[in-house]
């Protein structure tokens, strides 16, 4: 068989799934400096992978240009890349037509197994299996050794630190604190810490002095929010809309920890092996999604005592009466406190 010496990696969403392939990136071009890699994915992501030694994007367009038949076209353009192998890291039906399109053009192609049975059952409300699974990036990881390039996720590689812009380095001004950025939205409530709480953790941040801290969200209501959080406090301030998302992405590599839901923001500073702060609702580390290198005891988790169904769901969009605010089971000093202890 021809030895591979070019792989596509095809994920087209969502942006922390996104994310969690950087580090595999990283990991696979230090592991394999000869092998040439095309990530696939929607422009938006483009800055992810940036810096990455052998690693080139494509953009896909799934919305105009590559919707529906579009995606043969994008399967084209791959193809004409003079790309040997592809990595499904997607395993949906989007992706699926473009690897199997491929796959009749004589490439290599393997997929991602999303463990669906597994994960099932860790979510049921009865006879529930509640263990942990593999992680993403261990799915991940076992796409590529299909294609012949296993990688040690226990020797991780990470993005280096960006060089903040002028911009950036007058807000942060001359006084050296510890950057802590706080990004206290998810897709869905059940998945966030009362914002309430939340306000009182920033209070007790600024009230020390020794911080300072970036409230991060998007779009005109999250920023609004973020806008009063911070109003009251010295040494808070909020990014939300102020800035490019590439400049997003400069702030973020230099924090010394991130406070993050089950969301895409954690998965952003673990790029840069920023320490991550995971704060769980409904949905639990159990399933996989937990930022890359960040351990157990950086996961703070819900009181199953007292919801004791959580996980309810993988992706927090589905759950009892009752456990939208499963995440206020976790006390305000026990989060500063975690953070604290990351800082120090």
């Amino acid at each position: 068989m021809q030895k591979i010496k070019h792989i596509s990696v095809i994920r087209l969403s969502a942006m922390g799934d996104v994310a969690m392939i950087v580090p595999m990136l990283t990991i696979l071009a230090k592991t394999y400096p000869d092998l040439k890699i095309t990530m696939v994915s929607r422009p938006f992501f483009k800055p992810f992978f940036e810096g990455i030694e052998n690693v080139q994007f494509l953009e896909a367009d799934v919305k105009v240009r590559h919707k529906r038949f579009g995606l043969l076209k994008l399967a084209n353009e791959i193809h004409h890349l003079g790309v040997d192998a592809v990595a499904d890291l997607h395993g949906v039906i989007r992706s699926k037509i473009i690897t199997e399109y491929l796959k009749l053009k004589g490439l290599k192609t393997a997929s991602i197994d999303k463990g669906r049975r597994e994960k099932k059952a860790l979510v049921s409300s009865e006879n529930k299996k509640f263990v942990q699974l593999k992680s993403t990036h261990q799915r991940y990881a076992e796409v590529f050794a299909k294609l012949g390039f296993p990688i040690n996720l226990k020797q991780p590689v990470f993005l280096m630190k960006k060089r903040l812009t002028p911009k950036l380095n007058a807000m942060l001004g001359v006084e050296m604190k510890k950057a802590v950025g706080i990004a206290p939205f998810a897709a869905h409530q059940s998945k966030m810490y009362p914002l309430d709480m939340m306000a009182k953790v920033v209070a007790q941040l600024d009230a020390s002095d020794k911080y300072q801290v970036f409230l991060f969200g998007g779009g005109n209501k999250e920023g609004e929010i973020l806008k009063k959080m911070a109003a009251p406090f010295g040494n808070v301030i909020n990014v939300a809309g102020k800035f490019s998302f590439e400049e997003e992405l400069v702030l973020i590599s230099n924090l010394d920890v991130m406070v993050s839901m089950d969301s895409g923001n954690g998965h952003l500073a673990a790029m840069y092996g920023v320490p991550v702060l995971t704060i769980w609702g409904v949905t639990h580390p159990f399933a996989g999604f937990t930022p890359f290198n960040q351990p157990m005891e950086n996961q703070l988790v819900a009181d199953r005592q007292a919801f004791p169904k959580i996980p309810t769901s993988v992706y927090g969009n589905k759950f009892p009466a009752g456990y939208e605010k499963a995440a206020g089971s976790i006390s305000v000093e026990a989060v500063v406190a975690k953070i604290k202890n990351l800082l120090y």
